[in-house]
């Protein structure tokens, strides 16, 4: 190399690492993101996915936020009681305007609960959150009551999935209408200026926002969901934050002096649904006998076969390998220390002698086939998950063909429950009515349950306890029957959890970051360093 181009290359790398740790100025103009995750719709009703609801969270607001380790907390609602057995009073917070200059009053509050239910196509709904209340009552404008037929103990945590939209501006608004930013208006710390789906998504500070005036003009929130292209962006300086660092780039970015990691144990649960949709006597769709002729029936309905595929992973090796130590291995879906965590459901022992023996127990003594759907661009690594999966599952005579997808793809074909097995994850609030509601509950669209239940599992037991938590007021009690709700489905294998996984987040050493348990990747939780 010639001595001047060598000094010209040694000023770049300078600069940039000089770039990359300057001070922050309070009023930067652009804070760049980088997430791995796409972004399916502005709607914030529309569909339930932590990265939709993310961008909600910019966006909009709730009456009850929560802060990084998943608590209530005040937002629209400054506070609630319940005023009776079946009665919660909410007090509105004065002065807040939506980004069109329209008063947030009481209106808009019921106005938003009464469209939960009634999105078109929604292919993973809200409505469970408004499915309690029977009655709204405006008091004032700035005091609402929600009557309810029961007593029901969760309406402030319900609350906590429900963005506020403007009555008058979202009178008929379309899922289409949100999309293309035009009616994506809330009260939230930033406005949309632009939204190209699928790519990015252009926001401005709203300096009028009840929770304080973001630091950052504007933020450019780019949709990578290429772990190598995400991390190569930061390390060139052309994002300051990213996402879902990937497992084999950390110990890189770790011992990056230009950058900084900030990391917490998660809510997400990565699993296994199954299809217990077809009956024990149908065939499942990719499921065959070992020359790939159908089976006559449905193995999955049988919980030997469940548990034989449970037994047959070894989640420590996925967590070490695959994982490299970013993440934790479980049998449940919450993370010891979270309300209703079950003490005595430990991750399924790896026995794969076990298994065999379970499988031929069950009728398969050589095993059968089946396929396995995973995405390849939603969860940390999911696709080599799932590939190590079946590597397992095949040990035992289950020989598994892995089909990885774009998640768009994926996400549509579960919802319409077209595999026999995939894997999926679920981020939960730290409440275990929350993923039982949502994930293992008989779908029914009236009560709002099974939202994503894409195995459409189903046990009338489990629906009669969950039904009787929702109305017990005794917290120590609701805890108990949730405890015992989710050892049920865990005894059932109503579906195969694999592990929790650790939130990881990567920035410019002159950024700092507050990690969140609900992994939600939020403009409003990056600060210039000096400011923390």
């Amino acid at each position: 190399m010639r001595e001047g181009t060598k000094v010209a290359a040694l000023a770049t790398v300078s600069l940039l690492a000089l770039s990359m740790s300057a001070p922050v100025s309070a009023q930067q103009q652009t804070l760049t993101m980088a997430v791995g995750s796409p972004v399916t719709s502005l709607d914030p009703h529309y569909h339930q996915l932590s990265p939709n609801n993310a961008v909600a969270d910019m966006i909009f607001s709730k009456l009850v936020e929560t802060d990084d380790k998943a608590r209530n907390v005040p937002g629209l609602a400054t506070e609630w009681r319940p005023i009776g057995p079946t009665t919660w009073e909410f007090k509105l917070r004065e002065g807040v305007r939506f980004h069109n200059g329209s008063a947030f009053t009481a209106e808009d509050v019921a106005f938003t609960l009464q469209r939960l239910p009634n999105v078109p196509n929604a292919p993973s709904s809200f409505a469970a959150y408004a499915r309690p209340i029977t009655r709204i009552e405006i008091v004032n404008p700035l005091t609402i009551r929600f009557h309810t037929a029961q007593p029901y103990p969760l309406l402030p945590l319900d609350m906590t999935n429900v963005r506020i939209l403007d009555a008058q501006t979202h009178a008929n608004a379309t899922t289409e209408g949100f999309n293309s930013g035009q009616l994506a208006i809330g009260t939230g710390p930033f406005r949309v200026v632009s939204h190209r789906s699928g790519d990015r998504l252009e926001l401005e500070r709203n300096g009028e926002y009840w929770g304080g005036a973001s630091p950052f003009q504007r933020v450019n929130y780019r949709m990578i969901t290429n772990d190598t292209t995400r991390t190569a962006a930061l390390l060139a300086g052309d994002v300051d934050f990213i996402d879902q660092v990937p497992t084999s780039d950390l110990a890189r970015l770790r011992g990056d002096q230009r950058l900084t990691i900030s990391e917490t144990v998660g809510l997400r649960l990565i699993f296994i649904g199954l299809d217990h949709l077809r009956a024990a006597n149908e065939n499942s769709p990719f499921v065959t006998d070992n020359d790939g002729r159908p089976l006559g029936r449905n193995p999955l309905k049988d919980v030997r076969v469940r548990r034989a595929l449970s037994m047959a992973i070894d989640r420590s090796a996925i967590t070490s390998r695959v994982m490299e130590g970013a993440a934790t291995p479980t049998g449940q879906f919450l993370p010891p220390g979270t309300f209703s965590h079950v003490p005595d459901v430990q991750p399924t022992a790896f026995d794969p002698e076990g298994a065999r023996r379970l499988l031929a127990e069950a009728g398969y003594p050589n095993g059968f086939r089946i396929q396995l759907n995973s995405p390849n661009d939603r969860y940390i690594n999911d696709s080599r998950i799932a590939q190590a999966v079946g590597q397992m599952w095949a040990r035992i005579g289950v020989r598994t063909a892995v089909e990885a997808q774009t998640w768009a793809t994926f996400v549509g074909r579960a919802g319409r429950a077209e595999y026999s097995a995939h894997l999926i994850g679920w981020g939960s609030n730290p409440d275990g009515s929350h993923p039982m509601r949502n994930i293992i509950a008989t779908v029914d669209p009236q009560r709002g349950w099974g939202a994503s239940n894409r195995g459409r599992y189903s046990n009338p037991e489990l629906d009669r306890l969950l039904t009787a938590s929702l109305v017990e007021l005794d917290e120590a009690k609701r805890e108990q029957m949730l405890i015992d709700i989710q050892r049920l489905a865990a005894e059932d294998v109503a579906v195969i959890p694999l592990h929790i996984q650790t939130n990881i987040w990567a920035m410019r050493r002159n950024l700092t970051h507050s990690a969140r348990s609900d992994e939600l990747t939020r403009a409003q939780d990056v600060r210039p360093a000096a400011m923390r």
